[in-house]
């Protein structure tokens, strides 16, 4: 069967899935509109300011807007995040203390989190190093997935526990990834044990795939990168918290030093984008929600091992394909590269990455250096030898790289 028919063929599978989508990126349209005509953004809010960034009126808006469309008490959204990485070490720094105890409750997190927290790396930078204590609950296996085991956080989360962490998306692993109602879940028996503990959703790849967010179901804090989801492909950097004041107060003097906090940073001409970037999210994300529904479709019609399946509920945009050996993984990357709108006519290699044990082969040309919203895949040079794709600025995009990436597996 040709290419193109494989396409056509998985296209006429998942219509229904892909009206589903975008009902919900309708829904959380208006839910950003909304935030914007309640906030009553203006183009002074575009405005530039130097040096420490007082009275910086386009900071304060973004914050609201973040805040009002999250259901947050506050939110900070800054381009002095560099990474997801770094705005989630603010999180965690700003919140514990040495002596107290953090819990990653749905198995281990993101690798390059393992040495924030001190599972690897330089101890004494993390937070192992600075006196946390620190524990995971993990995931039990049902009809061969990995899920959240429920039973076992009750029973790890009491009263000596002061946050836990519960990561959305799948990472580097083939477990599925966690929906709201599970966080809601996760919640609900973590305040039941404890009621002051901290209920931390790092919310990587997961903003606008759902109708509603973390906040809106008990979590206490989240955040997340802005050269992902929530940037809408043209947030030249940073990332978010939003939640509770107190949690995102402390995170803010994290990032900048006690005393200044959420007052201080010069947006440097960002403002417009970010809060562009944020409007358009939501339409975004279902581009690349949809794309990444074809790429389940095809290769689980070309015989592939990928989750999530075509029709199941969607709580990230990432889409794994196992190929359980090195070599078509870095076929498949160096296809998408190829067919990226930037550095098309570079070739991926498997190579070290700060953060990361193994090699890694990252693929995408995007316009954003890092951006996994624009189309993009990496995966690590180890077993099952699995490619993470994500993102898609638009539809048509990513299934003209799948047509390719078909051609090449068939050879």
């Amino acid at each position: 069967m040709q290419a193109n028919e494989i396409i056509k063929n998985a296209e006429n599978k998942i219509q229904k899935t892909l009206r589903n989508i975008e009902q919900t990126a309708e829904y959380n349209q208006e839910k950003v509109l909304e935030a914007f005509r309640t906030c009553k953004i203006d183009a002074q809010h575009f405005f530039t300011v130097s040096g420490y960034g007082h009275d910086d009126i386009g900071r304060e808006a973004i914050d609201n807007v973040f805040a009002t469309a999250f259901r947050a008490e506050k939110a900070i959204a800054r381009n002095h995040f560099v990474s997801g990485t770094h705005t989630l070490s603010c999180c965690l720094f700003g919140n514990l203390r040495s002596g107290e105890k953090l819990v990653s409750v749905v198995g281990a997190p993101y690798d390059t989190m393992e040495e924030v927290i001190g599972k690897r790396g330089d101890k004494r930078a993390s937070l192992i190093g600075h006196g946390v204590l620190y524990d995971e609950v993990g995931l039990k296996v049902e009809n061969g997935e990995e899920i959240v085991d429920f039973d076992a956080i009750s029973k790890k989360v009491d009263k000596t526990v002061n946050m836990i962490l519960i990561q959305r998306s799948r990472g580097y692993s083939l477990r599925r990834s966690v929906s709201v109602d599970e966080i809601a879940e996760i919640v609900r028996i973590v305040k039941k044990n404890n009621p002051d503990c901290i209920c931390f959703v790092d919310n990587c790849y997961g903003e606008f795939v759902e109708e509603k967010e973390p906040l809106e179901v008990g979590a206490d804090l989240i955040g997340g990168s802005l050269i992902k989801n929530p940037g809408g492909g043209i947030v030249e950097a940073g990332g978010y918290i939003a939640g509770k004041e107190k949690y995102v107060d402390y995170a803010a003097q994290s990032l900048t030093a006690p005393g200044i906090g959420s007052k201080g940073g010069a947006m440097l001409n960002q403002s417009r984008l970010i809060l562009q970037g944020f409007f358009m999210a939501p339409s975004i994300v279902a581009e690349a929600l949809k794309g990444a529904v074809l790429a389940a479709q095809v290769f689980e019609d070309i015989g592939f091992y990928s989750t999530p399946k075509p029709q199941a509920k969607r709580t990230d945009i990432i889409q794994s394909i196992k190929f359980g050996k090195p070599e078509p993984l870095i076929d498949f990357c160096k296809v998408l590269q190829s067919y990226s709108p930037i550095e098309s006519y570079l070739t991926p290699v498997p190579d070290e990455v700060v953060g990361y044990d193994d090699k890694l082969i990252m693929a995408g040309g995007s316009f954003i250096e890092g951006s996994t919203i624009e189309l993009s895949a990496d995966g690590p040079l180890r077993e099952p030898y699995v490619a993470y794709m994500q993102g898609g600025l638009n539809y048509a995009h990513v299934k003209i790289a799948l047509r390719h990436i078909v051609e090449e597996l068939a050879k």
